[in-house]
This record gives structure tokens, C-alpha cells and sequence, in this order.
């Protein structure tokens, strides 16, 4: 991602960080691209943020150092130059495609664009209540919030290292930037909370340049230091063997916080990201050492290749992404088909990100353009110049009709708000149930449950289908919100039991948004009772957690006469279509397989024999 040239001003190229750009991106791109293979992926954009941090500072560095002064307005126009093109071809392209698929790929493409030309994304994500929790969500732009927290470094920190380098002290110069990193560190951790039970503080918190800065300023700080470009000599001083162990180590240490960070989970932001940064830092000073194999490995072609179109990669692979996700709705992104879609989105991301590096990228940052252009006949240069006009044009046409066409929420948001609206229409006119819509009194459904002996809890998928089980169910008592989790449960079973709203019948829908402890669900059922049923629904999402969850489920009924799971993810597995875009919220259709699904489990539950208690019924026991 990070755009910044490896080569300073006096044509020193800085070892080894082409291949740790490649590192970040292809962990970016696990993340992304293949759910489950690297859930703590995403920790490829501190990886570059760190990078970015000690490249920005290091040019700046060396150019004071020079020519006794920094170019702001040079600088700041080389940034334009390497990272407006590119950007502006990926913002076009990408919103003409979606305004021709339409639907939900468009929804917010407004601000997303604004975010993303003005690189202000992460600062429009916290207004705007988006999450980056919620990887189902098809946003166009969403992972331009890190361009805009480095394009905000980029803007400030030059002015900054003119101030920091008046200092007179090197150790004053270097602890300012780092106590700034601890800083941001602190206060992520301080203000992220407990993403599993509320994702928006976690969210503004990864977002925020203030407070996800950290990686920035501990390159930057690093930088300051070592001062790489005059005093890289001073690395000899550590053992080859020592700066090799310590490279191997540190993307060791890497990959494996790659594997066990998520996106949900309180380490990631209490010091999960902290040292993926300080792991980063230590590859770094490690692929400085002049004897060392890490800077070898790390400038290998392939790595090498990879990290310069870096850049590329990091703009296209989302769009392309969520572009096929938008075009091809009804592919099963919870299983192995979200593979082949994330293999799909791979091949065209290196595809156009080497296009746009060979073609675009590079001859604008060299200023190559119009000495290659100067070259053609003119003709040729005519038609190009007309081409490149209407082809602008096309783009500016195509991202207005984005915008025209967005519509106002998401199909997934519509159906929870036709349920919160069923909701609030019962619980105005409190509903008695005719005698003639309870269940006949014949065999098993003698016993089936009705509606005024049901209660269920659970989160936005219960509550989008709340219309059809209130159809089903007249009378129903349901507790469903947008985001609860499982470890919710216990609290909200206890507030109903305190207020004697507990009904013979609990049924339980809470894993779309989280793992799920088995513990959890022991308690819910101590809280309950052994006088009543529990019904665990299971889950349906394109979300690596989700096959974990319904194992935890199945597993606990199992032990357990009076549990049962109502196997939602089985029913509709075959029939995506009656889900919305995002494949987690049923519309009416979809509503009312849920709503089989639930009746399936409680016929069964209805169907099972009575126990007998041979205390009271000693006539009842038998020997063989």
C-alpha cells in the first residue's frame, strides 16, 4: 500500500523493505480474500503504516541533511504524483462497474467518495457509524481509511521533522516521535473497549489517526534514530547471525499474530497491533545490516516485484472484491465457493495492479509521460489525448450515476427495519390469541407450543424475521437488536426471569456476530431452568466463525433431553436468493423457512415422551 520510493535523495536504496511491503500485502490480501486463512490479516496495514513512517521520515532526513532544508511543496507534490493517478482510475472504474450492477454495492457511495478524493475516509467511516468489524458489508471504499491515515501523516509530519530536527538533543529528537506512538497506543486501547459486545467504540478506534497512528510515528521514530541514510555503518556493530535470527523471528512472530489476532477480540487492540508494529520495526533494523541474508530474502524478484506494485494491489483488491460479491450475489461466501471467489478477485487484482504500474503508475511518478509521448507520430498522440479525454469523461459519468442511483439503505437494513416494525406494532396492541389459531389437540401437536409460551432472543437476523414468526406464533414474545452476541445471553435471560417474563420455551439466536462459549450456553440453561425447553438456533453468515459457533451448538444439545437446535444454516443453504445481498438477513420468504426451521424443532420437542418419575409411580417400574 505504502507509495513511498525506496531510493532517498542521494540514491541509497533502503534494503530489504519492497519485500516487507510484500509481506503486509499478502497478508491483507489472506485476510480479505479467503475467509479463515489469516483472520489477523489485517495487521498487513500496520506493517505498512510502520514502513511509511520510517521511509517518509528517512527521505526527509536525508534531503535536510543534503541540501540543509526540506521541499515541502516538492515533496508533497511527488506524493500527488505517485498516489492521485492510480487512485483516481480505481475510484472511476470502480463506481461506473458498481452503478451498473447496483443495489447495495452502492449504498453510502456518496461520502465513500468524498472519503476517498479527499482522503478523509477513516474520519467519514466514525461519522457516518460504519464498522470495520462487519466484513459483510459492502462498502466500495472502505479500505481506503488506512490512505487516508498515512495521506494525513504525509501532510503534517514534514513540518514536524523540520521542528524536530531544530532540537538540539538526538535522544530529545527521537523520544518525541516515540512517546507520540505510545500515545496513540495507549489511547486505542484505552477507548476500543470490548469489541464483542459493542463494535462502534473498537471501530472508531482502528480508524482514528489519533489513536491507530502509532505505527507511523514508531517508524518515524525509528527513523530519527538510526538516521539510516548517514549512519547505517553503526548496524555492523550487531552479529550477522544475531540480525538474521532476529528477522526470521520477527516474521515468525508476525505470521503467527496473523493466525491468532481477530478482528473482534480485545488483545488485538491492547497490544496485538502493538507488536505486530514492534515486530516490523525489528525486520527493518534487521535487513539493514550490510552482511545479513534478511535484506537478501527480502529483495529476492519475487517479493521485490510484489512490494513495488504493492500499492496497486492494496487500491483494486477490495473493489474487485466486493464488485464480483455484487454481480454474483447468490454464491455461498461462507464456504469454500468464497475461495473461488477470493482466487477470482486475486488473478484480476495483479492483473490490473501490473497494468496500472507499468502503464500509469510509474511513467507519472518519473514524469516519463510526455518524453514518451513526444516520441509517437502525431496522430497516434492525437487519438491518445482523445481517447484519455473520453475515457475521463466515462469515468466522471460513471461515478455520477453512482451516485444518483445509490439507494438510501441496504436490503439487509430494510428487512430489519420491516421487523423492528412488526415489533413495535405488537407491543402497541398487545395481542390475544383466538382459541381457534392455538395447536389442535390431537397426538404431537396437542403439545406443540404456541405463541404466549414462546420467548425468543436474538439478534438482527431473528428480528428481520420476526413478522413471519409472529405469523406463525401470534403472540410470541421476541427480544431481538441489531449486533447482540451469545455472551449477552445470560444477562438479558436473568432480566426476563426477574421480571417474570420467562415462558415455557426459550429460543435462542445468538452467533451470527461472534464466537461463542459453551459455557455461555450452560449458564443460560442453569438460569432457565429444568422446567423449561431451549431452542438454539443456528447460524447463517459469510463469516469464518460461523462453522465453530454451529458445532458448539450441536454439541450442547446433544447433551442435553430439553435442548434442541433449529438448524437455520441447513435450511437455507440451498436458497441464498431468499436472503439479502449480504446472505445473513431473510426477507419475507426467507422469514418463513426460519420460521420452519424453529416449528422443526419444536415438533420435535413436542414428540418427545414424558418422563416418569418412579418415585411417585413405583407401579410404573418393571425388572427385566
Amino acid at each position: 500500500m505504502s507509495a513511498i520510493s525506496t531510493s532517498p535523495a542521494n540514491g541509497t536504496r533502503l534494503a530489504g523493505l519492497d519485500g516487507l511491503r510484500a509481506l503486509a500485502i499478502t497478508l491483507v490480501l489472506a485476510y480479505h480474500l479467503f475467509p479463515g486463512l489469516a483472520p489477523g490479516g489485517f495487521l498487513g496495514v500496520d506493517i505498512f503504516l510502520v514502513v511509511s513512517g520510517y521511509l517518509i521520515t528517512a527521505l526527509l532526513i536525508a534531503e535536510h541533511r543534503l541540501e540543509g532544508r526540506v521541499r515541502l511543496r516538492r515533496f508533497w507534490a511527488r506524493r500527488a504524483r505517485r498516489l492521485l493517478p492510480a487512485l483516481i482510475v480505481v475510484v472511476g472504474l470502480s463506481a461506473s462497474v458498481a452503478a451498473l450492477i447496483g443495489g447495495d454495492i452502492l449504498v453510502g457511495i456518496g461520502w465513500q467518495l468524498a472519503g476517498a478524493l479527499t482522503f478523509s475516509s477513516n474520519w467519514w467511516s466514525i461519522a457516518n457509524g460504519s464498522t470495520y468489524l462487519d466484513q459483510t458489508s459492502p462498502e466500495l471504499f472502505r479500505h481506503f481509511w488506512s490512505l487516508a491515515v498515512e495521506e494525513q501523516f504525509y501532510l503534517l509530519w514534514p513540518l514536524a521533522v523540520i521542528a524536530l530536527l531544530a532540537l538540539p538533543l538526538r535522544h530529545l529528537r527521537v523520544a518525541l516521535p516515540v512517546a507520540l506512538a505510545v500515545a496513540s497506543a495507549a489511547a486505542m486501547a484505552l477507548l476500543a473497549g470490548d469489541p464483542a459486545i459493542d463494535p462502534a467504540p473498537a471501530s472508531a478506534a482502528y480508524y482514528s489517526t489519533l489513536t491507530h497512528g502509532f505505527g507511523l510515528l514508531l517508524g518515524a521514530g525509528l527513523a530519527v534514530a538510526r538516521e539510516p541514510i548517514a549512519k547505517r555503518a553503526s548496524v555492523t556493530r550487531v552479529p550477522r547471525w544475531a540480525a538474521d535470527a532476529a528477522a526470521l523471528l520477527s516474521v515468525l512472530g508476525l505470521v503467527a499474530l496473523s493466525v491468532v489476532l481477530s478482528i473482534d477480540s480485545v488483545a488485538t487492540y491492547q497490544g496485538g497491533l502493538v507488536a505486530a508494529v514492534l515486530l516490523t520495526g525489528v525486520l527493518i533494523v534487521s535487513a539493514e545490516h550490510p552482511r545479513g541474508s534478511a535484506a537478501t530474502v527480502l529483495d529476492a524478484p519475487l517479493p521485490r516485484w510484489l512490494g513495488e506494485r504493492s500499492y496497486g494491489l492494496y487500491l483494486w483488491h477490495w473493489p474487485v472484491l466486493m464488485l464480483l460479491g455484487a454481480a454474483l450475489p447468490f454464491v455461498d461466501r461462507g464456504g469454500p465457493q468464497a475461495w473461488l471467489l477470493g482466487l477470482g478477485a486475486l488473478v484480476i487484482s495483479i492483473g490490473l495492479a501490473a497494468l496500472s504500474y507499468r502503464l500509469l503508475e510509474q511513467p507519472v511518478r518519473q514524469r516519463r509521460v510526455r518524453a514518451i509521448v513526444a516520441t509517437w507520430p502525431r496522430p497516434r498522440r492525437v487519438v491518445t489525448v482523445v481517447a484519455s479525454g473520453l475515457a475521463l469523461a466515462g469515468l466522471v459519468a460513471g461515478t455520477a450515476t453512482a451516485v444518483v442511483r445509490a439507494p438510501a439503505q441496504s436490503e439487509a437494513a430494510a428487512f430489519i427495519a420491516a421487523g423492528q416494525a412488526a415489533l413495535d406494532a405488537a407491543a402497541a396492541q398487545p395481542l390475544r390469541i383466538p382459541l381457534s389459531e392455538r395447536a389442535p389437540v390431537d397426538g404431537t401437536a396437542a403439545k406443540l407450543a404456541t405463541g404466549d409460551q414462546i420467548v425468543a432472543i436474538g439478534d438482527s437476523v431473528m428480528l428481520a424475521a420476526a413478522p413471519q414468526l409472529q405469523a406463525r406464533w401470534p403472540g410470541i414474545a421476541i427480544d431481538a437488536v441489531v449486533s447482540r452476541q451469545m455472551r449477552q445471553a445470560p444477562e438479558i435471560v436473568r432480566s426476563l426471569a426477574a421480571r417474570d417474563a420467562l415462558r415455557p420455551i426459550v429460543i435462542l439466536h445468538l452467533g451470527t456476530n461472534g464466537s461463542i462459549d459453551p459455557s455461555t450456553l450452560a449458564e443460560v440453561r442453569s438460569i432457565i431452568g429444568p422446567d423449561r425447553q431451549l431452542v438454539l438456533v443456528s447460524a447463517q453468515a459469510p463469516r469464518d466463525w460461523i462453522p465453530v459457533v454451529n458445532s458448539h451448538l450441536f454439541a450442547f444439545a446433544a447433551d442435553y433431553r430439553d435442548v434442541v437446535v433449529a438448524d437455520w444454516r441447513r435450511a437455507i443453504a440451498p436458497q441464498l436468493n431468499l436472503l439479502a445481498r449480504d446472505q445473513v438477513h431473510p426477507g419475507s420468504a426467507g422469514g418463513r423457512v426460519y420460521a420452519s426451521a424453529v416449528e422443526s424443532a419444536l415438533l420435535y420437542l413436542a414428540s418427545l415422551p414424558e418422563l416418569i418419575d418412579y418415585d411417585e409411580n413405583p407401579e410404573l417400574w418393571r425388572p427385566r
